[in-house]
């Protein structure tokens, strides 16, 4: 896709002219972080499976951007996205790991093809695109942002894989992290808890989810403007920072983390045992509609 944009940066910082990419960037936070790294003079490279969502909004942003309709699950086009990135914008010294889907139920109910295409997207999607980006970070010295969730820390029923591949992706750019360090690339872990996206307000629809936010305590039952949340991923960027919590407060959840499985675990029997047992969903929100048609060309016999 060609470079777009209506003007350049108007302000300069640590951010300018650095080319930044953003996977799952047609909506939700990966849209909030394109608009706000363009406005701090990034030439952003917008990456995800809704074409023209991103072709809007490549048009929309302040500055230099592209865009690269890529599902993050398959190897060979990403790594010719990568190229065409580096070969129109420049060699990224951002990326920032956000696509990300989910589905609600039990484990014993679910589609296992679902189940398995939120891990793909959420967790293999996440490795491939470091992968694929790598060799650039390294040349420009540069800083992978994964974004995990509040999910990696505290666990909850009814949402297997999703969990699974966002304590997966945890554990990955920690290792990560330690293997690239000493060459100069820094790698930072960013913690949301839930944000006011189409995905959430989809997913509140359905009786797995608003089963699991009914019984939250406050404030992880709350769901929260994603302005913030942005703001703290783009200063956790700036600043290369190794974890970014979103809102402050889970930062607390880090610190009593050993202890949030038995809890959750005692409230869940309390919940399911009085028959609050939820049907599947399926894959969630507009995002996880883009990537079903996907997941059904790869059943048999589809």
């Amino acid at each position: 896709m060609g470079i777009r944009g209506r003007r350049c940066s108007r302000h300069s910082g640590p951010l300018e002219g650095r080319v930044a990419v953003v996977t799952g960037a047609a909506r939700g936070l990966g849209e909030g972080l394109a608009r706000a790294l363009s406005e701090r003079g990034a030439r952003v490279a917008l990456v995800g499976l809704e074409a023209d969502r991103l072709g809007r909004l490549a048009a929309e942003l302040p500055g230099p951007a592209g865009c690269w309709p890529v599902d993050v699950t398959d190897d060979d086009a990403l790594a010719a996205a990568a190229a065409a990135v580096r070969a129109a914008l420049g060699a990224p010294s951002v990326v920032v790991a956000n696509a990300g889907v989910a589905m609600g139920g039990t484990l014993l109910d679910g589609d296992p093809r679902a189940w398995r295409r939120v891990v793909e997207i959420n967790l293999v999607g996440s490795a491939l695109t470091a992968r694929c980006l790598l060799p650039d970070l390294l040349r420009t010295r540069g800083y992978f942002l994964q974004v995990a969730s509040l999910a990696a820390l505290a666990p909850a029923p009814l949402l297997s894989a999703y969990c699974a591949s966002k304590s997966g992706v945890e554990a990955f750019a920690h290792v990560l992290r330690a293997e690239v360090a000493h060459r100069g690339v820094a790698v930072g872990i960013a913690y949301p808890s839930w944000a006011d996206t189409s995905l959430i307000r989809e997913a509140d629809r359905t009786e797995a989810f608003r089963t699991l936010r009914s019984h939250l305590p406050w404030p992880a039952s709350a769901v929260h403007d994603p302005d913030p949340y942005v703001r703290a991923m783009v200063r956790g960027i700036e600043r290369r920072s190794a974890h970014v919590y979103a809102p402050a407060w889970v930062r607390g959840a880090q610190v009593v983390r050993p202890l949030l499985p038995a809890v959750v675990a005692h409230r869940a029997r309390q919940v399911l045992a009085a028959g609050a047992e939820p049907g599947p969903t399926g894959l969630l929100g507009p995002g996880g509609a883009a990537a079903e048609p996907v997941a059904r060309r790869r059943r048999p016999g589809a």
